[in-house]
């Protein structure tokens, strides 16, 4: 009985056992190491990743994104010709989303474990770099013949931003499309930045903007920027603020707006050269000075703007200043419509020829001034405005012609003899006081100001006008100014911040100091009339000047180079 009952134990047992064992196999519970291992082997390896299409029929657009060579510094070894390498064959690039398609916080922090789902690269074999390599060196021989074929003139573009927002507000910076040398321009808060910004929103290297040769066109690209980069308020940066992956290009158009950070917003200027220069040196200057020494700076009220050509016509070109009161809008506004209105007028070949044949504009300021001011719709906000337009004949002579209301002056000097292009409009100036008697309205002994105003002309304060009908936009236009090539002339077009601390004739005292010194020390007509403009600036400052400065400075002794300047 006994071996009977273990015979029956031990088969219990063995079937137990075939039991256990089935189950394992059915399980298979080796699988989950093996699974365990491949995560981590993954996870190690996802940084060599490639992106993939959803929709791998997508034809992509290798021009839009950035070259594989550009450094960490954003610079391209390649810039000789900013020439992009085309993507290797077989290689598939997820779609870039649509800038209407983004609505992003940037208060929003996404799951740092997605960061390396995002923008990587697929690492080539030996094999597939060495047939890359070689496709990309016939690729960039084939280009190479191509572009050197173009006319380099018909590139030629000048990009010039404006921080307009911001600690570093009034800082500018310009570049032209033919200088590879100084391309890409980099955005950023530490040095070596082209546009240096000085906000803690920035990131030390956030930006840049370069040239895209086969588009022709500017392109922004941000650079893992922290706080992100908008153009026009809607983001370009990768939409994972964790992944500190550069952004695609995108295109820019003159009058954008790029934001870096939440308060730094900078505009951008673009200005076609092609085949066009300005025969004459031009330089810009401009501060917002402070009340006191190491004071806060003063908000900038100031505009200068200048033109040349104008659109459509080829020898004429304007040159202006805008000192606004109570905020800078009348300023900006007249600055951005003059110029227009101006060239609207002289598209009418009947008014154009006649200028050039009686060598006088005098009605075509006028009415410029009229209708400026008819489109201005600044109620408390109002501005002086000191235009300069300068044309030329066929026979190579230069004629100027200034008009103004406010007190921003313009004086030149040609062979040695000062003229005053302008007229003050002060409350206090003994002709404004003549001509506001003369209305039937004179004004009482010791009054120097109207409704809280110094001035008595000028663009906007349309609520002050309907108040008093003694304030006026009514312009003083100048005499005609005759410059030939045997000429040694300048001009100085400047805002009250100079004037009220120096004179007409001190101005030209110092430019005749120092532009022949600046001339031959330099070898570079531009550039010496860039320090002339400083070197008034700086006066101004040394004085003590409380008002915001801006100052350009014509020097009409060169002539015949390109130059590339825009809105300041």
């Amino acid at each position: 009985m006994a071996i009977v009952d273990g015979i029956v134990s031990l088969f219990i047992l063995i079937m137990l056992i075939l039991i256990i064992v089935l189950v394992f196999f059915a399980c298979k519970p080796w699988r989950f190491l093996f699974s365990s291992r491949s995560r981590s082997s993954i996870k190690d390896d996802e940084i060599e990743r490639p992106l993939v299409l959803d929709d791998a029929n997508l034809v992509h657009n290798p021009i839009s994104e950035l070259p594989i060579n550009y450094d960490l510094e954003g610079t391209s070894i390649l810039n000789e010709g900013h020439f992009r390498p085309p993507r290797p064959p077989g290689l598939i690039y997820k779609q870039r989303p649509s800038a209407a398609s983004c609505h992003m916080s940037q208060d929003v922090i996404s799951d740092p474990s997605e960061e390396v789902a995002v923008g990587q690269t697929l690492k080539l074999s030996p094999a597939q770099l060495a047939e890359f390599q070689k496709h990309n060196r016939n690729s960039e021989t084939d280009r190479l013949q191509d572009f050197v074929q173009r006319d380099i003139l018909d590139q030629r573009s000048c990009l010039t931003l404006e921080v307009i927002t911001g600690p570093s507000r009034e800082l500018r910076c310009s570049v032209q499309s033919t200088i590879p040398s100084k391309l890409p321009l980099t955005l950023g808060r530490v040095s070596p930045s082209d546009l240096l910004i000085k906000d803690s929103e920035v990131s030390g290297k956030h930006a840049l903007i370069n040239w895209n040769l086969e588009k022709m066109k500017w392109e922004l690209v941000d650079m893992g920027s922290l706080n992100g980069t908008l153009l026009n308020s809607q983001p370009i940066n990768h939409l994972d603020p964790g992944s500190r992956q550069w952004s695609n290009p995108t295109e820019l158009a003159n009058g954008d707006i790029i934001t870096l950070g939440m308060t730094t917003k900078v505009i951008v200027h673009i200005t076609s050269q092609n085949k066009i220069h300005i025969p004459f040196g031009v330089g810009v200057a401009s501060d917002p000075m402070s009340r006191r020494r190491g004071g806060k700076k003063l908000a900038m009220e100031d505009v200068c703007y200048y033109q040349w050509p104008l659109p459509g016509l080829d020898k004429f070109g304007l040159f202006g200043i805008c000192d606004g009161h109570g905020g800078d809008g009348a300023a900006r506004s007249a600055s951005k419509v003059f110029p227009e209105i101006v060239a609207n007028i002289l598209s009418d070949s009947l008014k154009r020829e006649k200028v050039v044949s009686i060598c006088d504009a005098s009605n075509v300021l006028r009415d410029a001034f009229s209708q400026t001011e008819a489109c201005l719709n600044h109620y408390y906000e109002g501005c002086t405005a000191t235009v300069l337009l300068v044309w030329a004949d066929d026979n190579e002579k230069f004629f100027a012609q200034c008009a103004n209301v406010g007190d921003s002056a313009c004086v030149m000097n040609v062979d040695g003899k000062e003229i005053n292009m302008t007229e003050d409009h002060k409350i206090t100036s003994y002709s404004e006081r003549l001509r506001i008697e003369e209305a039937g309205e004179p004004l009482r002994d010791g009054e120097t100001r109207l409704y809280g105003i110094n001035l008595a002309r000028m663009l906007g304060d349309k609520f002050l006008k309907q108040q008093d009908c003694r304030f006026s936009s009514e312009p003083y236009i100048s005499q005609v100014v005759h410059i030939d090539k045997a000429s040694r002339a300048f001009a100085i077009l400047a805002s009250d911040g100079l004037w009220d601390v120096m004179n007409g004739k001190k101005a030209i005292q110092l430019v005749f100091q120092k532009r022949d010194k600046y001339s031959t020390d330099d070898g570079d007509n531009d550039n010496s009339a860039e320090k002339v403009a400083n070197l008034l600036l700086s006066e101004a400052r040394t004085l003590r000047t409380k008002d915001n400065t801006s100052i350009i400075f014509l020097d009409f002794d060169t002539l015949s180079r390109f130059s590339c300047k825009a809105e300041c």
